[in-house]
């Protein structure tokens, strides 16, 4: 199985780069929201609420997130092509295994991520970031994108396979993007004001990601429980979305 899964990968990277505007865009948007939210909302960080960290470091992890919900998305688009062209149900004739046929894609948009996020992270130290926990805190925040990376990419794939439509499969992976904003965003919890939003922060898995890449970038020491937080948010989310990408994948196969 793993040798299948690495060949149906390979060929979802090769499909990516023969079309770099599948994810180029995404990148661009990633990094502008970088470029606009540093420079406009900097002041802020030096309320009490802060700490006096670094804006940069703090709203960092919100262009990584972003990406992550744009590019990983991209493996639940590239399916739904292979759906029209015929390519799935070709594939399916040949004694290739099913759960490959959902890791490949999954994978690949993890890795497309990866790259992603460390070009967003060049970004940043052009920008003059600092990571005060060194290369720990530089890990475990790509380790923190990967995990989440996977588990959206589950996500687009299962809503891929159980739609076999493009536009209804975009218009799944867009639902996550107002996850982003219903979360510590711009600031702390401690300073945002409406009560149903801070309700809406404390149930969103999105910002126990954004909070543990936070635990790693803005002190020297990791702040540990976010980290673990962030963390285990990751995993149950990577596990429940390729369950959910599974059993999809089954309904297809019958269908």
């Amino acid at each position: 199985m793993w040798k299948e899964t690495l060949l149906l990968t390979k060929r979802s990277l090769l499909v990516t780069l023969r079309n770099p505007f599948s994810f180029i865009p995404n990148l661009i948007i990633s990094v502008f929201f970088l470029l606009v939210y540093t420079s406009g909302l900097s002041g802020i960080s030096a309320l009490p609420q802060f700490g006096g960290v670094d804006y940069l470091n703090f709203i960092l992890p919100v262009s990584i997130v972003s990406g992550a919900v744009g590019g990983a998305g991209g493996a639940g688009q590239a399916l739904v092509k292979d759906i029209e062209n015929g390519y799935f149900a070709r594939l399916l004739l040949t004694p290739v295994s099913r759960t490959a046929i959902v890791l490949g894609p999954m994978i690949a948009g993890m890795l497309q991520l990866f790259v992603q996020t460390l070009l967003i992270f060049g970004m940043a130290f052009l920008l003059g970031l600092t990571i005060p926990a060194g290369a720990p805190g530089f890990f475990f925040t790509v380790l923190l994108a990967l995990g989440f990376g996977l588990g959206f990419a589950g996500y687009s794939v299962g809503v891929a396979l159980k739609t076999r439509n493009a536009q209804a499969a975009q218009a799944g992976t867009l639902l996550f993007f107002p996850l982003i904003f219903l979360s510590t965003t711009f600031v702390p919890k401690e300073l945002i004001e409406a009560e149903w939003l801070k309700v809406a922060a404390t149930i969103n898995p999105t910002t126990y990601i954004m909070e543990g890449m936070r635990g790693v970038l803005l002190w020297e020491d990791i702040d540990w429980s976010a980290l673990s937080k962030g963390l285990g948010v990751a995993l149950v989310l990577g596990l429940a979305m390729v369950v959910f990408a599974a059993t999809n994948a089954r309904s297809a196969l019958k269908k």
